[in-house]
């Protein structure tokens, strides 16, 4: 396996479960059609809104902050992601596509006691996690012990680093589609790009690594693994980051959010109800755009995600949205 050495080049084979057709700016996006009795901006919104599984309560104010960013201009803005199953496939052809977790527990480097195990933490927290009727103090302890006992059990299966660039290039992990489009044109005109993420960082990486899109632009906040002097996982670095904690990861990183202080317009992706504070790091910020994947568990969390997002995305397999939104605010 070839040696990453920290630096951020694009692997030389992609993925092959990657499909040509997210090289594609918008999958089934509408075509920009001129009007000359309309603004660009009008153009822009009547475009979004055919997307059909494109939900907003309040379109008056997603309007008045695009408006905003736009004529703050590109040079002002940053890109806030969570990966799985935001920046990642939810499912493909009806069947749920792994996170990162998942790549690793279904790999040859885990022994299927361990597999067995991990399901049924699986099987018990996942209800928990987007169980609506719960608070989040009440997840919070539990996403905790989750972690930690899936972390542990990880940890004592002797993982090789060698081994983990196969175990994502043998998984059925798959980026949405348009996410070429996404990545290449973020980087080309240097917006930057954190993912912030409570999987597993090695693993994330790689996978952004094998469909050639790890660009200088992206930095990765996650749960990165410790290997000892023969590459064998011995714990996982640091404080723990799991789904309702990312504010107190995002307020760690301030030197991070320093760095970009002129950013002040965020474009926030996420597909969680915790994935909403990973922007509290940002310093004077002045606008900020909050658009979210519901995948999951629809008309049980409807509600509670056009209540916090401004844009909700149902059952949406795509990055066609996000797309036309960095498209018109680099115009």
């Amino acid at each position: 396996m070839r040696k990453n050495k920290n630096k951020r080049q694009p692997a030389k084979r992609k993925a092959a479960s990657q499909t040509q057709n997210s090289k594609r700016p918008c999958s089934d996006s509408p075509k920009r059609t001129e009007n000359p009795q309309l603004t660009p901006f009008e153009i822009f919104f009547k475009e979004i809104e055919k997307f059909s599984k494109l939900h907003m309560k309040d379109r008056d104010r997603v309007q008045e902050i695009l408006q905003s960013m736009q004529k703050a201009g590109s040079k002002t803005l940053q890109v806030i992601s969570d990966f799985d199953m935001t920046l990642t496939r939810f499912e493909y052809n009806g069947k749920r596509c792994p996170t990162c977790h998942n790549i690793l527990e279904r790999s040859d480097a885990i022994s299927s006691d361990c597999k067995k195990k991990l399901q049924e933490l699986l099987d018990k927290y996942y209800p928990i996690e987007i169980d609506s009727t719960l608070s989040v103090e009440e997840k919070l302890p539990l996403m905790v012990e989750w972690w930690t006992k899936a972390h542990e059990l990880l940890v004592n299966q002797k993982i090789k680093k060698a081994g983990l660039a196969k175990a994502v290039k043998d998984s059925e992990a798959k980026l949405r589609d348009g996410y070429q489009y996404f990545f290449d044109h973020l980087n080309e005109h240097s917006i930057p790009l954190l993912i912030f993420s409570a999987g597993i960082g090695d693993i994330l990486e790689e996978v952004i690594r094998q469909t050639e899109v790890f660009h200088p632009n992206v930095k990765v906040i996650s749960n990165y693994m410790d290997f000892d002097e023969s590459g064998v996982l011995k714990a996982f670095k640091g404080e723990l980051i799991h789904i309702y904690n990312k504010k107190e990861g995002a307020l760690l990183n301030t030197g991070h959010f320093q760095e970009l202080r002129t950013r002040t317009n965020v474009l926030l992706l996420g597909d969680s109800l915790g994935d909403l504070n990973m922007a509290d790091g940002v310093q004077d910020m002045e606008n900020i755009l909050k658009i979210g994947f519901l995948n999951d568990k629809v008309e049980e969390r409807k509600q509670s995600y056009l209540d916090s997002y401004d844009i909700v995305l149902i059952k949406d397999e795509t990055l066609d949205v996000p797309n036309a939104v960095i498209r018109f605010l680099t115009e």
